[in-house]
């Protein structure tokens, strides 16, 4: 088979990111949703652990993370290109990549196991044995999907939590639904880095999942509609908003976000600096480091210290840092209008990289 080829999955959270991309860019690719054989003799030993989406290129380079298979087409002469080229709506763009990969994974993963879990081992065993009966699929579905649900405790989600859980989920729907009025993407009339970072959580989980889909679609038709038109690779043409400007509806998004997640980004900061005290240098980071109190909705509890939110959030530092003078003082200006302003200060130190496929000290 030549070409690009997508291992993926129509369920997975990441893979909807790398397609929506991959479509808008116009590039010719197959997606495979890998079977466990396949993982096993292909996917295993190119990437050393079990995880999708992953990209071959027609060279034969395999390519695992999705900012790094956008990354593999923005850095060529072609265009357009996802990423803005202004210093606002950039840094911005990495901050709507950090809330929808590392803070939207709530909702997502708390609807699909508390309110679609028997419909969703149905789906995963349409991948683990197509040619199953249903009874079959049911059960290897089940058996992988049992791995995905472990995971739900560690992000917090408890029977305490789930009604804040909600209450952030249906207040994020509302305000979005107020910004897609406006403009029909994130950053103005064309499709956008940031967007394909949204479509993660919201086209795999919110949107496709049997009964949250349904609730989205009646409740937030504007953000079914927008999920729809990024999945399918629309939003080409048209400009971002002017001047480096941001839309003014997208503020309470951002707001609410860093308010929520800030903390446990900052807790997670002073959890990964103490382990680095001792770390090896180049060593491979931990996923987490314990557990650390959060916020969403109005609901407390504990959640993972999660390393590769450190990994997102650096990327937004990045931006940050490389601005002029003039650039950050409206950067700074904006950070204030949301009460952001301690990202200002933000450091992650020792810096972190991606070495064989695994987040590691740089």
């Amino acid at each position: 088979m030549s070409g690009y080829i997508l291992f993926g999955s129509e369920m997975s959270y990441f893979t909807g990111k790398a397609r929506a991309y991959l479509r808008w860019k116009r590039i010719e690719f197959t997606e495979i949703a890998p079977t466990p054989d396949r993982m096993k003799a292909e996917l295993l030993p190119a990437i050393g652990w079990p995880v999708i989406p992953v990209l071959k290129t027609p060279d034969g380079e395999y390519i695992q993370d999705t900012a790094d298979i956008i990354g593999h087409f923005e850095a060529r002469e072609s265009t357009p290109k996802a990423l803005p080229e202004t210093p606002l709506q950039r840094m911005v763009s990495y901050l709507i990549q950090l809330f929808a990969d590392e803070w939207l994974t709530l909702p997502a993963m708390h609807y699909r196991w508390n309110h679609n879990e028997e419909w969703i081992y149905s789906e995963f065993g349409k991948n683990a044995a197509p040619d199953g009966s249903p009874e079959e699929q049911y059960k290897a579905g089940k058996a992988i999907g049992q791995r995905f649900r472990s995971f739900v405790p560690m992000l917090g989600i408890t029977p305490e939590t789930a009604p804040g859980v909600e209450a952030a989920y249906e207040q994020f729907l509302a305000d979005f639904s107020r910004h897609l009025k406006s403009l029909p993407y994130l950053l103005g009339t064309r499709a956008s880095f940031a967007d394909f970072a949204m479509i993660g959580p919201l086209y795999a989980h919110q949107y496709r999942d049997k009964s949250t889909g349904e609730h989205m679609k009646k409740t937030a038709p504007n953000v079914a509609r927008y999920v729809e038109r990024v999945i399918a690779g629309e939003g080409q043409d048209g400009a971002f908003v002017p001047n480096d400007d941001l839309p003014q509806t997208l503020l309470p998004i951002l707001k609410v976000a860093l308010d929520e997640h800030l903390p446990v980004l900052i807790a997670s900061l002073e959890r990964y600096a103490e382990w680095a005290q001792t770390a090896e240098p180049k060593s491979d980071v931990p996923r987490g480091f314990g557990s650390v109190p959060f916020t969403t909705g109005g609901s407390s509890g504990m959640i993972s210290a999660r390393s590769f939110s450190l990994y997102r959030l650096q990327d937004a530092l990045d931006a940050y840092q490389m601005m002029l003078p003039s650039d950050r003082k409206r950067a700074d200006a904006f950070l204030s209008h949301i009460g952001a302003e301690v990202v200002q200060s933000l450091r992650i130190d020792p810096r972190l990289t991606r070495r064989n496929y695994r987040l590691a000290l740089a």
